[in-house]
């Protein structure tokens, strides 16, 4: 814790956004008009992939967006408080991307409190690696091709090409609003969500354009390009074990990590032998993984069953057994399973849960928001104000039903948000009040003394197997998950002197 096509012959398919825009554009001399215009003056050569590219988007807007992004990036994800890794971090990019076409970008490299595997980057030069990628990591030369990967998004400026499309496709879109009015309300309620369905393509394009510049920026660093294929393996290797909760959404609508790999191997293979002899720098990076964060940290909250516990802010509550839960970095979410209900908690500003409430109910009043008279008492005889809700459309119906509690503990008020259909609403009345009700403080010693796994390093004073070493450094992750680890098969012979990791301390959720 840290929401009808026109008339057409059945014969014929219906016609795409994109072939909507076309029709539009080609029946609108001036719309053609404004369209050519934007693609003279928005197309340039990309000094990273020597191609034309539209952009209507200058890198001062660039830049801009990515640094306001960016900010809501760091207070929404949470960065990780390791400042020695941070630093490590941001030198090895700063190095990678002095070495880029785009060396003068304002180049900032982030480690997310994540333990999700995970890397992206924002337009203007703003990269962000989690926690959990680097524990999945085994080199230096892996990290930088990871880098090298997310900087050449950044130098190719596929984020500002595809918003650049998006704007010219959102002229479609007004000018079919003007001309066909009836066109215009069936395409407006695409331009949130059908555009990025309509590029996505251009994102599997992106995704091997980035590879082939994280390669280039690797050479050009020092580091063995080679490298980068142990990367696409470790997140086949993820998926295939069933680590799809480990893994980027990205993954299932980007080229697969093994034909990524056989592309790095195939690249590799026609460089001269001394590129990929580069030293890999695998003590260095190592070295920086010691006591590094593994898996979610259980001082931000867990699940044990149907209870969460939140031992930093020191208090549990009881969720309705057999629904679906999500701890986030800004809320706990539970669903029903029917997907029918949600309940959510949340910390709400000041201290006052009366105060809280009064903001609440003034901020949402313009969108039907209305209060029904009082909901729950605390269980716990903690302060608490609460009242039923409802949300009603223009047209007088009621949209949702649910209630909302506000209550204090620790000098903060927490706020929780249960609704659902309003036919639905009587079925999870009491379940929801009753989870609401049961907010209370956590006494439990070892909830609250509870501490997160942690990867330890140890060297290996003789050989063994993965099986032995499992037996003699015992580690709280399967065998196979030891194995991705540590890029070994779990049959393996570890040879004296390397240096494996284990995971320490016990996953309180069980």
């Amino acid at each position: 814790m840290a929401l009808v096509s026109r008339r057409r012959r059945m014969d014929r398919p219906p016609p795409t956004l994109r072939q909507e825009i076309a029709v539009m554009i080609h029946r609108s001399p001036a719309l053609a008009a404004l369209a050519a215009a934007l693609l003279l003056l928005g197309c340039a050569t990309n000094p990273a992939t020597g191609k034309r590219q539209l952009s209507l988007i200058s890198e001062s807007q660039e830049i801009s967006l990515g640094r306001d992004a960016d900010q809501q990036f760091v207070e929404q994800l949470g960065l990780y408080g390791d400042e020695e890794l941070a630093r490590y971090v941001s030198e090895l990019g700063q190095r990678l991307a002095a070495r880029s076409e785009r060396p003068h970008l304002p180049w900032t490299f982030r480690v997310v409190d994540d333990p999700v595997i995970n890397a992206f980057a924002l337009p203007g030069g703003f990269i962000y690696v989690t926690r959990g990628i680097l524990a999945h990591l085994q080199s230096e030369a892996e990290l930088a091709g990871v880098l090298g990967h997310e900087i050449g998004h950044v130098t190719a400026r596929h984020s500002v090409n595809q918003l650049s499309k998006a704007q010219l496709a959102q002229i479609g879109l007004v000018a079919g609003m003007v001309a066909a009015p009836e066109l215009g309300q069936q395409l407006g309620s695409l331009a949130q969500t059908g555009l990025g369905l309509l590029f996505l393509k251009f994102g599997r394009d992106d995704e091997s354009q980035a590879d082939e510049l994280g390669v280039r920026y690797m050479i050009r660093t020092g580091y063995p390009p080679i490298e980068m294929a142990g990367v696409f393996d470790m997140l086949d290797r993820t998926a295939a074990a069933g680590g799809s909760e480990r893994l980027p959404n990205w993954l299932s609508t980007h080229p697969a990590p093994a034909d990524r790999r056989q592309r790095i191997l195939s690249r590799a293979a026609e460089l001269p032998p001394d590129v990929n002899a580069a030293p890999r720098h695998e003590k260095e990076f190592l070295d920086h993984l010691e006591g590094l964060v593994f898996g979610p940290n259980p001082r931000e909250g867990f699940f044990r069953e149907s209870t969460f516990h939140h031992p930093d802010l020191a208090f549990r509550l009881d969720y309705p057994s057999g629904w679906t839960y999500r701890n986030l970095k800004q809320a706990v979410v539970a669903q029903s399973p029917e997907q029918d209900a949600v309940v959510v908690l949340e910390l709400a500003a000041g201290e006052d849960p009366r105060a809280a409430a009064d903001d609440f109910f003034r901020r949402y009043q313009e969108q039907g928001l209305e209060s029904g008279g009082p909901w729950i008492r605390n269980a716990s005889g903690l302060p608490t104000v609460s009242d039923e809700i409802r949300v009603v459309g223009q047209d007088g119906r009621t949209r949702l039903r649910g209630g909302v509690a506000f209550t204090a503990h620790g000098g903060r008020v927490f706020r929780l948000l249960g609704y659902a259909q309003p036919d639905r609403w009587p079925t999870y009345a009491r379940t929801i009040a009753r989870a609401a009700a049961s907010f209370a403080p956590e006494r439990d010693r070892r909830i609250l003394s509870v501490e997160p796994q942690r990867l330890q390093l140890v060297r290996l004073d003789r050989p063994m197997s993965l099986e032995e070493f499992q037996r003699r450094y015992p580690s709280d992750v399967p065998l196979e998950r030891l194995a991705i680890l540590n890029r070994v098969e779990p049959d393996a012979t570890l040879e004296a002197g390397r240096v494996v990791k284990r995971v320490a301390g016990d996953d309180p959720s069980r």
